[in-house]
This record gives structure tokens, C-alpha cells and sequence, in this order.
């Protein structure tokens, strides 16, 4: 549960410790998982099963502001005492007095991906989301909370739905269109 799961991110030599590519490779494993699109009811597996981690892109949340940004890279990891894992991340278009430590299980997870106007039936209240906002200087993703959906008919722009949510970071409230909105990914980690 380690750097396993960042077989495409480039990691610092010095992070490793002088550890040999050979000996580094030795430490971990990449884990069988299920890729995106793969069903989850158990059916016949084959030896496409198994995804191909250096494809998958990820996102962190940052304790300065709580809001997602794109992983340009992991830099290290490190074990905890009390046995959960953090890494050290630079964050993509970032330098590295931006780069910070995350819990793994928690504060990573796989690229979350905008909702079509086609799927907006499929959000519900309830729903823990991803939800662009813009600030003065840049683009910041928040996971939200949605509270009600005011269902509208679609025409030729698309959605028209009205989605009340809560921002999980502050509990602020506000109503955005479904073009804001994105479904959030599963942590490495899970």
C-alpha cells in the first residue's frame, strides 16, 4: 500500500534512501485490482483484469485549503506510527514549495471525471461530489455534499438541472449546474 500503487509517478533517488532500482522494486508489489470499467459482481476474470496502474492519473486533497489538485508526481512515502501511510506529492503546475504530505487512504485518489448532461439522472441527493470553483488567481475543486436537486427539462445546451450543495471542507451552500460537478474516484488505498 505504498509506492505500489505510483508505479508512473517518477520518485526522487535521494527520497529512496541510495536504495538500488533493484532493491526499491524488491520492497513492493503492484496490486491486483479492478479497472474502472471492469464489473464488480465476479464474473469470469482474465489477465486483462488486472490495470495497469502507469496509466492511472491521480488527485490530492491539500490540508492548506482542502481543495483537489492534479498529482504531477509522488515523491516519497512514509509509515506512520500508528500504521497509515502518507506521501509526499507535487502537486501538477506547482513548484516544490507547494509539494506536501498526505495521508494515502484519505487525501488520494484516482482522477475524478466531469458528469455528461446524459448521466445527470444518475446523481442523487446525498452524493459526495467533486465541484469546481473559481477563485481570484485559479481553479479550485471541492468535494461537496448534494442537498436537493431541482430537476429541469434539457434542451439543445444541455442540463438544465439546479444542484443545492455543501462544500465537505467549510458547510458552505450553494446551487451550481451539473457542468460544474464531477464524479469523484476511489483512493489507492481502498
Amino acid at each position: 500500500m505504498h509506492a505500489e500503487f505510483f508505479p508512473a509517478m517518477e520518485m526522487d533517488h535521494q527520497d529512496r534512501n541510495n536504495t538500488s532500482p533493484n532493491e526499491w522494486a524488491k520492497l513492493s508489489t503492484v496490486p491486483k485490482v479492478r479497472p474502472a470499467n471492469k464489473p464488480l459482481d465476479g464474473s469470469k476474470k482474465g489477465k486483462d483484469d488486472e490495470a495497469d496502474l502507469s496509466k492511472v492519473e491521480f488527485e490530492a486533497r491539500s490540508s492548506k485549503d482542502g481543495a483537489w489538485y492534479d498529482v504531477d508526481r509522488i515523491l516519497s512515502h512514509r509509515s506512520l506510527p500508528s500504521g497509515e501511510v502518507e506521501v509526499h506529492v507535487r502537486f501538477l503546475g506547482f513548484g516544490a514549495d507547494e509539494d506536501e504530505w498526505v495521508n494515502l487512504a484519505s487525501s488520494v485518489r484516482e482522477r475524478s471525471v466531469p458528469i455528461e448532461p446524459y448521466d445527470c439522472h444518475l446523481v442523487n441527493v446525498g452524493d459526495i461530489l467533486l465541484c469546481y470553483q473559481e477563485k481570484r488567481d485559479q481553479a479550485i475543486y471541492y468535494d461537496v455534499r448534494v442537498l436537493e436537486i431541482e430537476r429541469r427539462t434539457h434542451d439543445m445546451r444541455g442540463c438544465r438541472c439546479l444542484f443545492s450543495v455543501q462544500k465537505e471542507y467549510d458547510k458552505s451552500e450553494e446551487k451550481v449546474w451539473l457542468r460544474r460537478l464531477c464524479w469523484c474516484r476511489k483512493s489507492p488505498g481502498h
